[in-house]
């Protein structure tokens, strides 16, 4: 099981790092007011949700104690981020303040992950 949990956390990682890579990559043309949602950003942001509910139920299952407070943050926050991506994924250029938001959720994202124990 500890074998399939990895694998999943693997997963995850490379979720967030699509998502953040995304924002990181328009951050230039972010200046110019062409930024954009990537695909990749969207994919990332699904394999997220994808991952992080597999991660729960498969400690849960193995008898692992699940903050589900952390989870439930988390959880909001991957929505908000989600809903932003895949509302804006066809336009042109996306505002900055909505580009921003969806950076600043992706890292509030991280934060909680790797601070709260």
């Amino acid at each position: 099981m500890e074998i399939l949990i990895n694998a999943v956390v693997a997963l995850h990682i490379i979720g967030i790092a699509a998502l953040l890579g995304g924002f990181l990559f328009q951050t230039k043309a972010l200046g110019a007011g062409e930024a954009r949602m990537l695909p990749g950003m969207l994919h990332g942001a699904l394999t997220m949700l994808v991952t992080g509910v597999a991660l729960v139920g498969l400690n849960e299952a193995d008898g692992a104690e699940v903050n589900h407070v952390k989870i439930g943050i988390k959880l909001a926050v991957l929505v908000v981020i989600l809903a932003l991506v895949y509302v804006k994924r066809d336009d042109r250029a996306v505002p900055a303040p909505v580009m921003g938001t969806v950076g600043l959720l992706t890292i509030v994202n991280i934060f909680i992950a790797t601070l709260w124990t």
